[in-house]
């Protein structure tokens, strides 16, 4: 009877035996697989460690070479030289382009070494520089040397977008706008740092590590486009090229007080510029200028906008650069509003368009309040829901073979959500966080190709709902707020929704610009303590812990115009500079 049993309940005892067995295997499998392609990722981030001191070193013993010939050169006036006189004095002859390039590569390398704003200098920039003094024709940034996000493609070096995944993918050409610049006489001397992934407005990844603001640095100087906006405002370049999706070129010059330009989609070739979601077309990416000031925005947009340019991407249309619009002394009738009803802006953001919005109204332009549509719709089914149409797979696909930046993981959590999930967390959530809870919702994504189309034709319905506003109010251009002043690090993960104030752009395809007006106060300070936002949730406390302690920071605003009028976006922004310079500056 004993054996008969035992024969009976052998077979099942085995069969779990190898069962068990099997789930073992697979466990340890893959934890041996994710031991592996962490060892990998170490591997590729210390090369990449590696290869950046030496390009490092490369260029620490050109510039002490280049001293020891040219004992006399003042760097320190080269480097006060604003954009404009930079370019006449290299076009004269006054100023050559090796003074100017390694005045900017010596500097660059104190400013990193405070900041950590680079990834790598370019050692090509030497031969390049020979070559622009081979031209027989001077361009219009003739021996300018120039900063480079480092996801904008340039030959023999990765456009890694801050994450292992692209490390060792080296580009076989110079992206558009490179070749562009380059014909045009300007010299790249150096990549910049980004955020992991760039979807993120703070500037950190797991291979360079954190970029500072150089005004605190215990702030963030803002992503994607970080390391330019940094590098920039401590003086390490006089022009640089960032990109801008959500508001990429945007924030870091709000939070390090430069100027920038996001033109219209397609102004500009974006073709070598890598992305770890290629294939969105709901907010749109354009490469874009970023400098110390306005005028340095209208002459790079002037010296790309060229038959170059048109030739190199039949998608870029043949429009010059309108000089007779940027110079234009009309009086304009501009739209305004400070806060834009999905998250207040704080309390020096607002005071910033207020006060600027007066100053234009005694230079004689006409202000007109306008309200934005519906943004919180805008937001999540236009922008989120369209961004993250396939519910983010793609976009964690980048990350099988990386270490998640801790200024990143709190995002990387919500996408690795299943959608289901995601829909239950925000159906219990909405009672109490509304915002939150339709903003987790959006991330579900689209669902289908039909929901796809249907979310494209949403997309033109609000695009003519807005203009429509616009044109009733017969407006040339829009003044309104930024996300601003910086936050300090590691809250922007906590808060990815605050783009609200610039995706809005990237989803109507207007040219947008930020222009620093002034700097935080000791009342906008204590201001800051009683800000409720409009919901008092989780987010608008998050704001506080953001930009508390932020006095002395730069304030910007933002200007906007219709798609395809860089111009005159850069003409209010023109105006506005003016206005303010000397007014606000606190």
């Amino acid at each position: 009877m004993v054996w008969k049993s035992l024969q009976d309940v052998l077979p099942d005892v085995v069969a779990n035996h190898y069962i068990i067995s099997a789930l073992c295997c697979v466990v340890v499998t893959f934890l041996l697989l994710k031991w592996m392609n962490r060892r990998n990722s170490k591997h590729k981030i210390t090369h990449a460690r590696v290869q950046r001191m030496h390009s490092t070193s490369l260029m620490e013993n050109a510039v002490m070479q280049y001293k020891k010939q040219n004992a006399d050169v003042d760097v320190a006036r080269v480097l006060s030289l604003s954009l404009a006189e930079l370019v006449e004095q290299l076009r004269k002859g006054a100023l050559t382009p090796e003074t100017a390039l390694y005045a900017y590569i010596e500097k660059a390398l104190e400013v990193n070494k405070e900041l950590n704003c680079l990834t790598e200098f370019l050692p090509e920039c030497e031969a390049q520089l020979q070559e622009v003094k081979k031209q027989s024709e001077k361009g219009l940034l003739y021996g300018v040397p120039i900063s480079l996000k480092d996801h904008v493609g340039y030959k023999g070096h990765s456009s890694h977008c801050g994450l292992v995944h692209f490390l060792e993918i080296l580009e076989k050409e110079d992206s558009n706008i490179v070749k562009v610049l380059k014909k045009q006489g300007a010299i790249p001397f150096v990549k910049t740092n980004i955020p992991q992934s760039m979807i993120n407005f703070d500037c950190s990844n797991s291979i360079y590590g954190q970029t500072v603001n150089p005004h605190n640095h215990k702030k963030t100087c803002g992503g994607s486009s970080g390391g330019e906006g940094a590098l920039i405002a401590a003086g390490g370049a006089i022009l640089g090229v960032g990109s801008d999706v959500l508001g990429s070129i945007r924030i870091p010059c709000s939070f390090c007080g430069v100027c920038g330009l996001k033109p219209s989609g397609n102004r500009l070739s974006p073709q070598g510029f890598s992305s770890p979601v290629s294939g969105m077309s709901s907010a749109i990416m354009m490469p874009g200028p970023m400098a110390r000031d306005v005028d340095s925005l209208a002459l790079f947009m002037k010296a790309v906008l060229c038959d170059d340019m048109f030739q190199l991407d039949p998608h870029v249309p043949p429009l010059p650069f309108k000089d007779e619009v940027y110079n234009s002394s009309k009086r304009l009738t501009i739209g305004f509003y400070d806060t834009d009803g999905y998250f207040m802006s704080s309390p020096a953001m607002r005071r910033a368009i207020q006060e600027t919005k007066t100053l234009l109204e005694e230079k004689g332009h006409k202000l007109v309040p306008f309200t934005p549509p519906r943004m919180e719709y805008a937001l999540n089914e236009l922008c989120i829901r369209g961004f993250f149409a396939d519910g983010g797979t793609t976009f964690l696909d980048k990350f099988k073979v990386d270490i998640v930046d801790p200024n990143l993981k709190q995002q990387i959590l919500l996408y690795k959500i299943p959608t289901l999930a995601k829909k239950i967390m925000s159906f219990f959530m909405r009672p109490v966080f509304p915002r939150i809870a339709n903003h987790i919702n959006a991330h579900c994504g689209v669902g289908s190709v039909k929901e796809l189309w249907k979310h494209n034709t949403a997309i033109q319905e609000y695009r003519g709902q807005y203009l429509a506003e616009w044109r009733k109010l017969g407006l040339d251009a829009l003044l309104c707020p930024i996300l601003g002043p910086a936050f300090n690090i590691g809250c922007p993960g906590k808060l990815f929704a605050g783009f609200s104030f610039t995706m809005l752009f990237n989803i109507l395809d207007f040219p947008a610009g930020i222009v620093p007006v002034t700097t935080v106060t000791s009342e906008d300070e204590e201001e800051l303590k009683n800000y409720k936002g409009y919901y008092n949730d989780p987010w608008d406390k998050e704001v506080i812990k953001g930009m508390e302690d932020g006095v002395g920071l730069p304030v910007s605003v933002q200007c906007v115009a219709l798609k395809w009028q860089e111009e005159q976006c850069l003409r209010l922004m023109k105006e506005v500079e003016s206005v303010t310079r000397g007014h606000l500056k606190k």
